[in-house]
C-alpha cells in the first residue's frame, strides 16, 4: 500500500508538472524603422489585460525579441523607441505550441495611421464608424471614438437649429414681419449666444419694430436693441459697423452723447470709411434739430472724406439753417454754403441731389459753375518756345 501511494503522489506531481508547464507560452518578433532597417535595443512591453501583469524585454542587433514564460492570456504590446510609443498591438491571445510572433513594421504602421486618420475623419462626417476604424481601434480608443461622434452628432443637430432659426429670422425680416424676425432671432441666440450675426441682426429687427411706436412699447424695443448691441460688441469690440449700427439705436432713444462717442469709435476702428460715419452722426443730428452739431459733423467727414458728394450737399443744407436775411430782405448764406454745393456738383453732376442743389444755389443768387477742373486729371505739357 505504501508503494501504491508513493507512485500515484508521483505520478500526481508528473501531471502537474505537465500541465504547469503546458501553460507557459512565448511571444517574438521583429521590428523595422521607417527605413526598412532592423531596430536595435527598442523596448518591449507586454502588458496582460484579463489579470494584471507586466513584462519587458529589448530588441537585438537584428531588431528581434523573444519574451519566454508568458503565462496563457490576453496581452497589448507596445514597442517604444527613444522613451516613445511607435507603435501597439492590442488584443493578443497568446497560446500553447510554438512562439506567437507580432512583428512591427513602422513604414506600415505610418501607413496604418494615414489611413485611420482617413477613416476617422469620415466618421466625424458622416457620425458611423467603419469596420476598418472599428478594428484599428483599441478599446479606450474605440469608447473615445463614440463619445466624439455623439457629440458631434449633437453639435450638427444643434448647427442644423441654428441655421434654421437664423435664416428664418432673416426672411422675416425681409419680409419686414419684425416679431416674427425676432422670435426667431431670439432662438438662434439661446441656441449659440457667440454669434456676431445673430446679435446683430437681432438688435437691427427690435430698432426696426420701433419704428410707428410710442410710449413703453416704443421704450421696450428700443431698450432690447440696446441689449443686444451691447451682446453683440462683447464678441467683437473691434467690429466698426455694429458700433455704426449701435450709434444709429442709441439716436432712436435720444442717448446722443453716448451715440457720438460709439460713432467715433466706428470712424477710428475703420478709417477709411470714416467719412461716412461722421455723415450718419450729421444726418441724425440734424433730424434732431441740432444744426451746429450738424454742420461740424458733416464738416468733418469732408476733411476725411473729400470726394464724398452727399457730405457736401448736406453739409450745404446743414448751413442753410444758419442763413441770415439781410435788412433789405436778401438770404445771406452762411460761409461755405455756395462753395458746399458747387463741390457737389462738382463730384456728381447728375447726382440724385443735383437739381436741389441748383435750386439752393439759385435761391441764393449764385450762377452754377457748368465745367469743373478734375484736379486729378494730368495736365498737358506746355510747349517748348
Amino acid at each position: 500500500m505504501k508503494f501504491r501511494t508513493l507512485a500515484h503522489a508521483a505520478a500526481g506531481m508528473a501531471l502537474l508538472a505537465a500541465t504547469a508547464l503546458a501553460q507557459i507560452t512565448t511571444i517574438e518578433g521583429d521590428v523595422k524603422g521607417t527605413d526598412g532597417k532592423p531596430v536595435e535595443k527598442a523596448v518591449i512591453k507586454i502588458e496582460r489585460t484579463d489579470i494584471k501583469g507586466s513584462f519587458k524585454t529589448n530588441t537585438n542587433k537584428k531588431g528581434h525579441y523573444l519574451y519566454m514564460g508568458l503565462p496563457i492570456g490576453t496581452y497589448n504590446v507596445t514597442l517604444e523607441i527613444n522613451g516613445k510609443v511607435a507603435d501597439t498591438v492590442n488584443g493578443i491571445r497568446t497560446r500553447m505550441g510554438d512562439p506567437l510572433p507580432v512583428n512591427f513594421d513602422l513604414a506600415q504602421a505610418a501607413q496604418k495611421s494615414v489611413n485611420l486618420a482617413a477613416e476617422a475623419q469620415k466618421a466625424v462626417e458622416t457620425g458611423q464608424m467603419s469596420k476598418e476604424l472599428e478594428r484599428g481601434l483599441s478599446a479606450e480608443q474605440k469608447a473615445a471614438m463614440e463619445k466624439q461622434l455623439k457629440e458631434q452628432g449633437e453639435k450638427m443637430k444643434k448647427n442644423k437649429e441654428l441655421n434654421d432659426a437664423f435664416n428664418a429670422g432673416i426672411n422675416a425680416a425681409q419680409a419686414k414681419d419684425y416679431p416674427t424676425a425676432i422670435a426667431s432671432f431670439v432662438k438662434a441666440s439661446e441656441l449659440d449666444p457667440t454669434q456676431l450675426a445673430v446679435w446683430g441682426n437681432l438688435a437691427d429687427a427690435y430698432v426696426q419694430n420701433a419704428k410707428g411706436k410710442t410710449g413703453e412699447e416704443f421704450n421696450t424695443n428700443i431698450n432690447k436693441s440696446i441689449e443686444a448691441f451691447g451682446k453683440a460688441l462683447e464678441i467683437r469690440p473691434d467690429d466698426p459697423a455694429t458700433h455704426n449700427n449701435f450709434a444709429l439705436a442709441l439716436a432712436q432713444a435720444k442717448k446722443f452723447p453716448e451715440m457720438q462717442a460709439e460713432l467715433k469709435k466706428a470712424a477710428d476702428l475703420d478709417p477709411p470709411n470714416a467719412g461716412k460715419y461722421y455723415y450718419n452722426l450729421g444726418a441724425i443730428l440734424t433730424n434732431s434739430g441740432q444744426i451746429d452739431a450738424a454742420v461740424e459733423a458733416f464738416k468733418k467727414a469732408i476733411e476725411l472724406s473729400p470726394t464724398y458728394p452727399d457730405a457736401y450737399y448736406q453739409y450745404g443744407v446743414a448751413l442753410m439753417g444758419k442763413a441770415t436775411m439781410s435788412p433789405d430782405g436778401k438770404m445771406v448764406a452762411a460761409p461755405g454754403t455756395t462753395d458746399a454745393f458747387q463741390k457737389y456738383l462738382e463730384l456728381a453732376p447728375d447726382g440724385r441731389d443735383a437739381q436741389s442743389a441748383k435750386d439752393m444755389l439759385a435761391t441764393l443768387g449764385t450762377t452754377v459753375q457748368t465745367k469743373f477742373v478734375d484736379p486729378n486729371a494730368k495736365q498737358a505739357p506746355k510747349k517748348k518756345k
